[in-house]
């Protein structure tokens, strides 16, 4: 019996973010980085470290001596050939946790700027962050290559570790016993993000980044706006319940 150790592969920049077990097949690290523009993606024999290195990928890179951490910025997402290239900034939250809350989005596109907000009477802070993403990608008519900035780490491990797509193929289970929650915006991101060339990016929240701020500003003015809304996808959680 060899006693070589079975080897996974974590794909940081892909079509579907995340650990896999094998290399060749559909449902193989290879299907996720042939052909993807700035496919990232490397080989493990122990889950710790893979999952350490996705990790590290999906946090800002360190600014180098002498350079100001402000204005030095992750790469953006891979670009096709007559692709737009865009940054965009999302933050969601509540004033409770369940509560009333909203989304803040800023769009880059060169000198163009663009912002999005809108809010619902009683939701979570989980659900405002995946929303903000939902709706900025929802304004893009026509393919487009751009990297989300989020301080939210359940949406960015979500996406990058390809935990979304995995509850997605295991028919929205995130174990054997216990659902996914927010199925319903985690499907509609990833439907989104099928049409696009994204990459996610974890920035440290209330740390002076100047559209992150504004974001969380427009946010809460969201939350605080009178007659907001149902969040049907979360009433429709709480009637299951």
């Amino acid at each position: 019996m060899s006693n070589q150790k079975k080897k996974l592969y974590a794909v940081a920049a892909g079509r579907a973010p995340g650990l896999y077990t094998a290399w060749y097949g559909p449902e193989g690290a290879e299907a996720q980085v042939k052909g993807f523009p700035g496919a990232r993606y490397k080989g493990f024999t122990a889950r710790a470290e893979a999952e350490e290195w996705l990790n590290d990928c999906s946090k800002p890179a360190a600014p180098a001596p002498g350079t100001s951490a402000k204005k030095k910025q992750p790469a953006p997402a891979a670009q096709k050939q007559g692709q737009r290239r865009l940054l965009m900034y999302a933050d969601g939250g509540c004033l409770d946790n369940p509560g009333p809350g909203g989304y803040g989005v800023v769009l880059l596109d060169g000198k163009r700027r663009k912002e999005f907000t809108g809010g619902f009477r009683r939701t979570t802070n989980n659900r405002m962050e995946l929303m903000a993403c939902i709706a900025g990608l929802g304004t893009l008519k026509a393919q487009s290559a751009l990297t989300i900035y989020s301080d939210s780490s359940y949406v960015v491990n979500g996406m990058t570790r390809g935990w979304a797509r995995r509850w997605q193929r295991n028919n929205w289970m995130r174990t054997d016993t216990e659902r996914a929650e927010n199925a319903d915006l985690w499907s509609a991101l990833l439907e989104l993000c099928d049409k696009h060339e994204v990459a996610f990016v974890w920035i440290k929240g209330h740390a002076n980044n100047p559209e992150n701020e504004r974001c969380d500003q427009l946010a809460k003015q969201a939350a605080h706006t009178r007659n907001l809304p149902l969040d049907e996808g979360y009433e429709e959680r709480q009637r299951r319940r």
